[in-house]
């Protein structure tokens, strides 16, 4: 079954993503975007976002079982709506997961993680895109926007 090689994937390569004490969530999406790319490249676009997510949260759940935690859609107090943070040892990590539906899109999303990161007085922030351009480069670049460093993976 595909959805319990992704679990598998993120507990085999569990102690990959740390160091120094830390949770590194670049290696993290690297790492999950090589697995993804795997198991999934023959998806279409009728893949949905919710099921991307639910995909990178099989990966993420093994990473960070027993010490850190995550939660879908936490609100802020101004009623905005992330898409995910990620706790691990006292530190937040903001996660907003996106379809690619071209450049203008993508960077309304960079804006409003950035705005979050502004919220939370965070200065870096993940994205995470699913593709399904047959043009698409899937990998990690890091944009800079500002004061604050995104870290912008394409599946």
């Amino acid at each position: 079954m595909p959805t319990s090689k992704m679990y598998d994937a993120g507990e085999r390569e569990r102690n990959y993503f740390f160091v120094g004490g830390h949770l590194d969530i670049r290696r993290i999406l690297e790492k999950f975007i090589e697995t993804f790319e795997e198991l999934y490249c023959q998806e279409d676009e009728r893949f949905l976002e919710n099921v991307g997510r639910k995909y990178f949260l099989l990966f993420l759940k093994p990473i960070i079982n027993g010490v850190g935690n995550y939660s879908i859609e936490p609100q802020t107090r101004n009623s905005e709506r992330m898409d995910l943070v990620i706790y691990y040892k006292g530190e937040q990590n903001i996660l907003e997961l996106k379809l690619w539906r071209g450049n203008a899109y993508n960077q309304r999303g960079e804006a409003q993680l950035s705005g979050y990161l502004d919220y939370f007085h965070l200065k870096k922030g993940y994205m995470l895109s699913f593709n399904f351009n047959k043009n698409k480069k899937p990998g990690i670049q890091e944009i800079v926007l500002g004061d604050k460093l995104l870290i912008e993976a394409v599946v």
